[in-house]
């Protein structure tokens, strides 16, 4: 019989990657989600109300699965509410399956947020020296990541399942209608300079600018929790995960202005945010949805211009060390460059962007 898995998170950028992953290995997958975007064809649908017990417990009523994987999260107007939502959610799923959950794997998705605290924190207090290791554990600020471990680790305790904890870098991945998309919103950042004659202007700091640096391709990550879900080596463990490459971003905005065929602005020497500068774009994604008949002509929900400028603005160097899952037999790579490339022909394919 097939392996049956429940993806919390199905149609965010991770959870699209990690059905497609384990739907071609022969997994009978299940999606929850909020129903606000669409599930990936072939998965078993299920909405719910992730912030309400009682909605979770009848979606997930009489189910079990051999392993269940979380990625998502709703942003808050603070850290405090932050920890009390998104912690809620990842308890009421646990607590709607239960002693269901005995033998099983639970997998949690969170990001080096972990080392760095979240948005608000960043700066405030000693970020571990780079590369970041598992090892150095957690920073003394609030953060939701933490909260979501804290109830993941209770289940386990409670329940009789074992768990493993993930960490990215920024995502490279394919979903509409995601918050955190840097991939897909410099796609629709390059096409709007293509088209309106905008520059391409690196919208972050010097820090990122010139330092080392990585990223997550949303297929590989979506490797390293299926390994994490079927090895023993992996079980009750923590581990990084990103391509096995860095790079500078002074090298990268370059090659991503040349795959789109425009010319990469010098950098201006400090912040030139996207969430200001893109103000007033709606109309101009409108037309050159028109004119290409594209998909989607709601530049809201292609770009994430915030989420994009936090990453591109952090004020320190930012990479990772990802010995200890190499070392517990994980050896999945990506070529950040191909990752983005491959990204962007995807979009192309699907009609998001001009062909």
């Amino acid at each position: 019989m097939s392996k049956k898995a429940l993806i919390v998170g199905v149609s965010g950028v991770v959870g699209s990657a990690l059905a497609e992953k384990l739907q071609a290995d022969g997994w009978d997958v299940y999606g929850l989600s909020r129903g606000r975007a669409p599930v990936p064809q072939g998965c078993h649908s299920l909405t719910a109300d992730l912030t309400s017990p009682e909605s979770v417990n009848t979606a997930l009523d009489g189910l079990r699965f051999d392993s269940v994987f979380f990625s998502v999260w709703s942003r808050q107007t603070n850290e405090k509410e932050n920890i009390r939502v998104n912690g809620a959610m990842v308890r009421n799923v646990l607590e709607a399956l239960g002693e269901r959950l005995q033998g099983s794997h639970v997998a949690l998705v969170t990001g080096l947020k972990h080392y760095l605290g979240p948005f608000d924190a960043y700066g405030k207090g000693s970020v571990p020296m780079t590369p970041f290791r598992e090892e150095q554990g957690r920073q003394p600020v609030d953060n939701f990541y933490y909260a979501q471990e804290d109830e993941l680790f209770a289940a386990a305790k409670k329940y009789g399942c074992t768990w493993s904890v993930h960490r990215p870098h920024t995502v490279i991945g394919y979903a509409l209608g995601n918050a955190m998309n840097m991939g897909q919103t410099l796609a629709v950042y390059a096409t709007l300079c293509k088209e309106t004659g905008r520059p391409f202007i690196f919208p972050g700091s010097e820090a990122q600018w010139n330092g080392v640096t990585d990223m997550t391709d949303a297929g590989l990550l979506a490797e390293q929790l299926e390994w994490a879900a079927t090895s023993p080596s992996a079980k009750n463990e923590d581990f990084n995960v990103v391509n096995g490459d860095v790079f500078r971003w002074k090298w990268m905005w370059q090659q991503i202005a040349d795959y789109f065929g425009i010319e990469a602005a010098p950098f201006p020497g400090e912040m030139q945010p996207l969430e200001h500068r893109m103000v007033g774009v709606d109309h101009d994604w409108q037309q050159i949805a028109q004119k290409y008949q594209l998909r989607e002509a709601d530049v809201n929900r292609l770009a994430s211009w915030w989420h994009t400028d936090a990453d591109l603005g952090r004020p320190m160097e930012v990479f990772t060390d990802i010995s200890k899952s190499r070392k517990a037999g994980f050896t999945g790579y990506r070529a950040t460059r191909d990752a983005f490339f491959s990204l962007f022909d995807k979009l192309k394919a699907n009609r998001i962007i001009p062909s």
